[in-house]
């Protein structure tokens, strides 16, 4: 295999979602006051977390819509301190967080050398779930912008990872041929199986060291704890078993 497309997740793969969203998190509960019903951020967080996470992957696969996530992860969490809030409150909530989140900075590490490694070798598409009203502002306040050739976001598809027809778009759309293609990611369940569900082969960056899934895949499969293994495991690829 002659590797000429990448498809990469942005979101904990490149740009550090997970703490970007807690530090504007915590920016919102300084500047509302929350204290006043939450003893701290880190008690805040620890409800809210979980009950994102099981939001997020309700809406990959389809079983809730956009604006039921951006509802629901803010009036769950909320209310289990608060009691009964109004809706358009939790809109307000929404808007100043995300506003907030597409400041941050803060990339994982290794991720714009490897953007810069790539660009000289591969064409660069991200392929996200993310909203479409953030994505690309997040990108240009870490610097990632200047590294990528094409952006793919499931409103876009009007599909979310880890359906095929949004790796199906995103090879379309960047004019890729999926022979010469490979999807890299975190998430096991958005990135690799989708990637399977495509015929792609995958390189999964493990970060956090999780134990892989029992999941039977049909795809080749790579794994790597650091960003900076991926550039030289690309360019071994000559063939796939």
């Amino acid at each position: 295999m002659i590797v000429k497309t990448v498809l990469i997740d942005l979101d904990d793969t490149l740009w550090a979602t997970t703490r970007n969203n807690q530090s504007a998190l915590r920016e919102v509960y300084e500047a509302r006051k929350w204290s006043r019903w939450i003893d701290s951020f880190e008690t805040l967080r620890d409800v809210y977390q979980p009950i994102n996470d099981h939001l997020w992957h309700l809406y990959r696969i389809g079983e809730i819509t956009k604006p039921e996530l951006t509802v629901r992860r803010f009036k769950e969490p909320l209310e289990h301190f608060m009691g009964p809030l109004d809706e358009s409150l939790i809109d307000e909530i929404n808007t100043q967080f995300l506003s907030l989140t597409a400041t941050k900075k803060e990339t994982i590490p290794g991720a714009i050398e490897l953007l810069k490694e790539l660009r000289r070798r591969y064409r660069i598409v991200i392929l996200s779930n993310g909203f479409m009203e953030v994505q690309h502002r997040k990108m240009t306040a870490a610097g990632i912008l200047p590294y990528v050739d094409c952006i793919v976001l499931s409103e876009m598809a009007g599909i979310n990872k880890p359906s095929k027809a949004i790796f199906d778009y995103a090879l379309s759309r960047s004019r890729s041929r999926r022979s010469e293609t490979v999807m890299i990611g975190d998430d096991w369940e958005s990135d690799i199986q989708g990637a399977d569900n495509a015929g792609l082969p995958a390189i999964w960056f493990n970060l956090r060291g999780q134990a892989r899934p029992d999941d039977p895949l049909r795809v080749p499969l790579y794994e790597v704890s650091e960003l900076s293994e991926i550039p030289s495991l690309l360019r071994s690829f000559t063939s796939f078993a």
